[in-house]
């Protein structure tokens, strides 16, 4: 059964994904006189300003990830598989374009139109406006397999097509001709760019060699080698400044002198992956390169040597984040380490905030020395870490495990930077062992401690500020297995490990004594610590999930559900939701205090690693084989959503994952339909037939019924009301606390002079209920007639009972029976006293006169007097806890 209506979370954004494998694209906007550089990431296209590479737009996602980009003066163009698609406005698809049987791997916008490759070596030229094919040549991949294209600068209607068999050919689109053939270098061409000067074309081949020729001569004016690899991207800069890069497939960066026509300098290690575009600037120098890992970079050349410098970049993780964790208290920074050996920190408030703390290294100097290619001193993935802001200006403020190595290493936040100490163990400070590695680790909430858990089952601390190690749990261990998880309470007076044999035991932090030791019914796989509650979450390596609270140190909840490994878990900032992640791609949500799982949804990737924002407004996630890192918002903080236990048969959505943009607000008929399931709970008027229930009305309308003549006598006005001048018009309403507006009555043309001595003696619609109630034997009715006036009325109403107010004996009797029923069936208890305390007042000498009303009342007083000592018991004994729970020394 699935739910209707919205989930708990709802996707928000994505975060730290910049760019991909496809070549950039530059553009310039006359307009604002500005250029915009645009990249695919995953489904979507980003628009960024040069100036300040800020994010300006991201388009609407397409069906799958896009493989391949291009641009002209108005529309962006983008394909994935066989189909293209231009984008207008940098958002919203305007044109589609189906027509190719395979995959497109090359773009050109061509004027008012455009061409498109696909790997089956057919070219078609479309129409942009009309979507309809001008033209389609199909190539033998025998003898010309098309690898690049390029529109020659000043050649109306004219297209160089470069081949993987090395020739090139010159093709007239409007004529369906082939111009001229040029016999190559018998290399395949990988890359055509066009010259600053006219009839001059740069080609680069697989073999790194990279040739400025002269197509119109038909005549190779320069030669060049690159011992990288195959040439992936050509650049001209055009600034005054005779040069060219060239990038490569291991991401360095080649800049050739085209006067000397030599090699000026080598930009190394650019990007970590292949350089995938690369662009000068037109009449500034500025260079932009994008890669394949995730990383777009705006290098400036104002040094001497011409060499350049990161100028502007945006950056995210090359490969998977493993861990992630919000850093600080606001909700605006998460930590993020990633399979790629670095540790960043990405803002989710906006990308200029994002800082990168780099990659561990067992020596910073020798590591710079030798660049990151030959780095042997590189250390492995982080796989556990530990924040803390106290003292983070003072001293490193995190500490890091590293995957299979013992060593853990610490990390400034404030310098951006690997930290100064390596903390293991003295025995191990001269060799390192190879199967001895640190699972586990916290840092205290001082910053001032970090706790070490290792794979032998040792539990050690070391001192951040000073990296000295002060002392290990346990004579030799803590545990007998590999330590699984670590954790520290908020003042220091615990710590909590757990072992892969079964058991969590729980030591003094400051004396090292071992304090109790509970057994599990499984291996755990991780521990989290909710400090300001408590609690504990375990996840065991069955797929179950407990929860420890350690005051009493015992299980207070178990939760199974999961059908994969669960990888991570997070508390919600008031400790109220446990939130869990697992390989069978599900996200649940645990409510602690009913123990009932409230929410569950699918992802087509399972999630690695969850952090709830410390202000529960977001729950961040990464995924298996993705590089972003994703927000999800919380629902219930700006909507109504059912927080009810999901029933057993409940069958998971799968909920896409959002984009770069922020996802906007749902529309009103999504809102209602996500309400539906919220029942307005009405609540009972008797919870149950024992409770003694009280009314809902206000005290105003009770209390004071007793000093209704003290309260008269000090409002009574001094002087008598004047009759304003001018008196407003109002439509006549009813006497009372709910206004109610006199029915219109037809008026009588002849008044009659006579006086009807009926009206003055009318009786009140409480009397006629009362009245009635004698023979049905009904008292609701009066009862909820008499709920519903006010003070004085109720006065006026219990004075007319009497005999000499108009009343009789009989229904004197009724009210006193309305007062039994009422006690009877123990609601509206507090009325009951006040009606009856102000009819004693006022009719005590008509009762103690007559035998019938005295026998009635004689029967409420043992009514009463049974419900009082039943009620004063129960506050006796609710007292003697509560003096007891103040007084006693716990």
């Amino acid at each position: 059964m699935a739910r209707e209506g919205g989930g708990l979370f709802a996707g928000f954004r994505v975060l730290g994904r910049f760019s991909g494998h496809v070549p950039h694209v530059l553009r310039y906007h006359g307009r604002h006189r500005e250029f915009y550089l645009a990249t695919a990431v995953g489904r979507s296209v980003h628009t960024y300003n040069v100036k300040k590479l800020g994010i300006v737009a991201v388009s609407n996602a397409l069906p799958q990830d896009i493989t391949c980009l291009a641009a002209d003066r108005m529309l962006i163009f983008a394909s994935y598989d066989n189909i293209l698609h231009a984008f207008a406005r940098n958002k919203e698809v305007v044109h589609i374009y189906e027509g190719h049987k395979a995959r497109i791997h090359l773009l050109q916008p061509f004027g008012d139109h455009v061409i498109s490759v696909d790997v089956d070596n057919v070219l078609i030229v479309w129409d942009i406006q009309s979507e309809e094919e001008y033209l389609q040549v199909d190539f033998d991949k025998a003898t010309f397999a098309v690898s690049a294209v390029l529109h020659p600068s000043t050649y109306l209607n004219k297209i160089l097509l470069g081949s993987e068999q090395g020739s090139l050919q010159l093709w007239n689109i409007r004529s369906n001709k082939l111009l001229y053939s040029f016999p190559g270098w018998h290399l395949a061409v990988t890359t055509l760019e066009q010259a600053p000067a006219v009839d001059v074309v740069a080609v680069g081949l697989v073999s790194g060699h990279i040739i400025v020729h002269n197509i119109k001569f038909d005549e190779t004016l320069m030669k060049f080698q690159q011992d990288w690899g195959p040439i992936t991207a050509i650049s001209f800069r055009t600034d005054g400044h005779p040069v060219m890069a060239a990038g490569s497939p291991i991401g360095h960066i080649a800049l050739w002198d085209l006067e000397e026509k030599k090699l000026m300098c080598q930009m190394q290690d650019a990007h970590s992956t292949a350089i995938a575009g690369m662009s000068f600037v037109p009449g500034e120098p500025l260079l932009i390169t994008n890669g394949a890992d995730n990383a777009i970079r705006v290098w400036i050349f104002d040094g001497p040597g011409g060499t350049g410098r990161v100028l502007r970049s945006r950056m995210g993780h090359s490969a998977p984040p493993t861990k992630i964790r919000y850093h600080g208290q606001n909700g605006e920074q998460i930590l993020s380490a990633g399979q790629d050996g670095t540790l960043q920190s990405f803002s989710t408030v906006h990308e200029k905030f994002n800082k990168s703390l780099g990659r561990g290294s067992i020596n910073k100097k020798k590591s710079k020395k030798k660049g990151l290619k030959l780095d042997t001193m590189a250390l492995p993935p982080i796989t556990v870490f530990a924040s803390e802001v106290a003292h983070q200006s003072d001293w490193d403020s995190i500490v890091a495990c590293h995957q299979g190595y013992i060593t853990c290493t610490t990390w400034n936040y404030q310098k951006t930077s690997m930290g100064a100490h390596k903390l293991r163990p003295e025995e191990f400070s001269k060799h390192k062992p190879i199967d001895i590695y640190a699972t586990a680790v916290d840092i205290t909430s001082c910053g001032n401690f970090a706790v070490i858990g290792l794979s032998t089952g040792r539990v050690d601390v070391y001192n951040m500020q000073s990296g000295i190690h002060r002392g290990c749990y346990g004579k030799e261990r803590a545990h007998e297995g590999a330590i699984r998880g670590v954790a520290v309470d908020g003042l220091n007076q615990l710590i909590i490990t757990a072992g892969s044999e079964g058991l969590i035991k729980f030591w003094k932090f400051k004396t090292k004594d071992l304090v109790y030791t509970t057994e599990l019914s499984s291996s755990p796989n991780g521990i989290l610590l909710h400090r300001d509650s408590g609690i504990l979450g375990i996840a065991f390596d069955d797929f179950s999930i407990s929860v420890l609270d350690i005051e009493t140190r015992k299980i207070v909840r178990t939760f199974s559900g999961h059908h994969g490994r669960i990888n991570d878990m997070s508390f919600s900032p008031d400790g109220r939701w446990l939130i869990t992640s697992s390989m069978d791609c599900t996200i649940k949500t645990w409510d602690l205090p009913s123990g009932c799982l409230i929410d569950c949804f699918l992802v087509d990737s399972a999630a690695v690693s969850l952090a709830m924002s410390p202000t529960g407004d977001f729950l961040a996630s990464t995924h298996v084989d993705d590089l972003g890192i994703y927000l999800w918002s919380n629902r219930s903080l700006y909507s109504l959503v059912s927080l009810r236990p999901l029933p057993a048969d409940y069958e998971p959505s799968m909920v896409t994952r959002p984009s770069t943009c922020p996802v906007q607000d749902v529309d009103v008929a999504g809102d209602e339909e996500t309400c539906d399931e919220m029942v307005e709970y009405v609540s009972p008027e008797q919870l149950g037939e024992q409770l003694v229930t009280l009314s809902s009305l206000p005290e105003s309308r009770w209390k004071n019924l007793l000093s209704l003549d003290v309260i008269k006598k000090k409002n009574k006005p001094r002087e008598p009301p004047k009759v304003p001048k001018s008196a407003p018009f109002f439509i006549p309403t009813v006497p009372g606390l709910i206004p109610r507006y006199i029915a219109p009555e037809e008026e009588n043309d002849t008044q009659s002079k006579v006086v009807n001595l009926g009206v003055l003696a009318q009786k009140s619609d409480f009397y006629i209920h009362l009245e009635e109630a004698l023979s049905t034997n009904e008292y609701t009715a009066p009862l909820n007639l008499l709920k519903s006036l006010g003070p004085s009325n109720i006065e006026i109403e219990l004075r007319g009972l009497a005999p000499e107010g108009g009343g009789s004996m009989e229904v004197m009797l009724s009210f006193l029976r309305m007062i039994g029923m009422m006690l009877n069936k123990k609601y509206n208890f507090e009325l009951a006293q006040a009606y009856l305390a102000l009819f004693l007042k006022l009719h005590l000498k008509i009762l103690s006169s007559e035998p019938n009303l005295l026998e009635e009342v004689s029967r409420l007083s043992t009514q009463l007097e049974e419900t009082w000592i039943y009620l004063q018991t129960l506050f006796n004994q609710s007292l003697c806890v509560l003096t007891y729970m103040k007084s006693a020394l716990l």
